[in-house]
Formats: C-alpha cells, sequence, structure tokens
C-alpha cells in the first residue's frame, strides 16, 4: 500500500502515537508523518505510506495552515493553555477590531521566532523541552519564518474575567510557532497573551475536508474501503513542476541516471514523470549545469 493517507489527528496523542497506531491498523512497517503537531492540537495530519515515505520530508518542508485563539490577559510556560501561568495584566481597555486587524496584518511577510522552551527544538545536542523539564532556561536562536497570510477568523472579541479572546487565521512556512505568534501578538496589543486552542486546517495540499478520524478509518478497513481514501504520492509535490517524460527515459531515470539538461528546464527540484507517475525528483547538476541529476528516486522497480 503506498499513499498518502490524511488523517485527522485527535487531540492527546502525539505524532509518533498516531504513526503507531495506523502500523498495527494497516499491520504495515512502512509508516510515517509529515511533521510533529502538538499532542494538544487537533488537525490536519498526513501520513505516507510504503513508497510515499520518500516524500515525507516534501510535505514536511511545504506551508500549513492553522486556525487559532489568541488569549490576552496572562502568559504562561508553554505558551499554550497546558502551561502554568508565568505573567498577568488584567485588560482594563477597549481593544478594538480594527486594531487586532493591524497588529495581525504587521506579521505578515518573513518575521524572526525564538523557538519556545517547551519545544523539540535541538540545541547543543539536547531538545529545548529537556532543558524546560529540568527547570533550565538556555539562549535560543533566532530563525526566520514566513507569514504568507494572517487574518481575522471571525469579528467577536470574547471577555472573560478580564481576559480578552480572539480567533485567526493563518498560512505560514515550515517551523513557524504558533504558540509564540500568540504571545508576539499579545506584545504588540500590549499584553502577556498564550495561545489558546489550535487546530491546522491544512498541511501541503491536503486540507480537512480531505482528511479521516480514526474512527472513520477503522470502518474503512473493515469495509475494505480504505485505498480510496489513500492519495497517490504525486499529491505531496504537488507544488514542485512536473516534467513529462518519454518511455525510453523512464529505465535510465529509475538507475538514477545523470542526463543532459532538457531545453525549458524549470527552476528548482523538478518532477520526472511519465504517464501521470512519479519516478524521480531532479535538479541541476551543481557541478555542471548542462545536466541534471536525482535527489531522489521515488520508483526503481
Amino acid at each position: 500500500m503506498d499513499g498518502i493517507l490524511p488523517l485527522w489527528k485527535p487531540k492527546g496523542m502525539t505524532s509518533h502515537d498516531c504513526v503507531f497506531k495506523i502500523r498495527k491498523m494497516l499491520k504495515m512497517k512502512k509508516v510515517g508523518h509529515t511533521g510533529t503537531l502538538d499532542p494538544d492540537v487537533e488537525g490536519v495530519l498526513p501520513i505516507c505510506l510504503g513508497r510515499a515515505t520518500k516524500i515525507a520530508e516534501y510535505i514536511t518542508d511545504a506551508g500549513k495552515e492553522y486556525e487559532g485563539e489568541v488569549t490576552l490577559g496572562y502568559s504562561t510556560t508553554t505558551e499554550d493553555a497546558s502551561g502554568d501561568i508565568v505573567e498577568t495584566k488584567k485588560i482594563e481597555r477597549c481593544i478594538s477590531i480594527d486594531e487586532i486587524k493591524t497588529v495581525l496584518q504587521s506579521f505578515k511577510g518573513i518575521i524572526k521566532q525564538t523557538p519556545p522552551m517547551f519545544s523539540a527544538v535541538k540545541v547543543k545536542g539536547k531538545r529545548l523541552y529537556e532543558y524546560a523539564r529540568a527547570g533550565i532556561t538556555i539562549e535560543r536562536p533566532l530563525r526566520n519564518v514566513h507569514i504568507y497570510e494572517i487574518n481575522l477568523l471571525d469579528e467577536l472579541i470574547k471577555e472573560n474575567d478580564g481576559n480578552v479572546s480572539f480567533r485567526f487565521h493563518v498560512h505560514c512556512s515550515k517551523g513557524t510557532y504558533i504558540r509564540t505568534l500568540a504571545v508576539m501578538i499579545g506584545e504588540k496589543l500590549g499584553y502577556p497573551a498564550h495561545m489558546s486552542s489550535l487546530t491546522r486546517t491544512a498541511s501541503a495540499s491536503i486540507t480537512a475536508s480531505d482528511c479521516v478520524t480514526f474512527e472513520q478509518l477503522e470502518e474503512l478497513i473493515q469495509s475494505g474501503d480504505i485505498i480510496h481514501n489513500i492519495y497517490p504520492l504525486e499529491k505531496g509535490i504537488s507544488d514542485l513542476s512536473f516534467f513529462p517524460i518519454d518511455s525510453n527515459l523512464v529505465i535510465k531515470i529509475k538507475n538514477g541516471a545523470v542526463l543532459p539538461k532538457p531545453k525549458n528546464w524549470p527552476d528548482g527540484q523538478v518532477v520526472m514523470a511519465f504517464d501521470g507517475n512519479a519516478f524521480a525528483i531532479y535538479q541541476v547538476h551543481p557541478d555542471d549545469e548542462t545536466l541534471i541529476k536525482p535527489v531522489k528516486v521515488l520508483r526503481n522497480e
């Protein structure tokens, strides 16, 4: 079984938990996820099966979309609702819809973020959450992330016990911490803040409407209809350019041959496809611009 299973990850499970469970359900070993989704977050988690595990990194590196909620009034150790309260400040002024919209738009483009202490980023050979659990705070490197779009989801501001909450949608690059973004939004509004809820609504070309829950997956396995809910691996690399090849080149490409660069060769990494099937991903040879070489062979049988 090869392809992409579009899973709707439930709250309370890690991405690794989901992979482990799917391995047991499908009785197959070659299963991989496409980027960590925190246990408290639900949403789109594409799972790669069989040969599709070869393109997992491309889905991981692609953009993500989220719907989140920012709560102003207090910050937490984990930057989300699961952490201990660090700082509080009662909201004693009116925060308008227009002010929130202006602040959100100020984050559009390339921004710098400091990864939260409770995260899987490695510093000096250890995960940051390992330092955090030991009560150690260390210096973390700034990283550039790209916010493609960010908007207020609905023009509704909730007030509760001196705190204020509002919901937003964001389309962002790999490596963006929405928890940290919530804190940064709060800072610009003048208040400590945290991310009070989060749902991932898209990962690469996989959206919420594509996904199945574990309950639905169980039913599909029992009915034998699971194959109809698995997307071909080509969907996971659909943001790359596809270059059509003829049958004469298929065997060479399966064997990872270096080839002369064709005319009208697109920029970046390119999918070599025959009859709609992706056989390999190629790029211009780093030592000779008249040649192309394989980055990854996807089909070699």
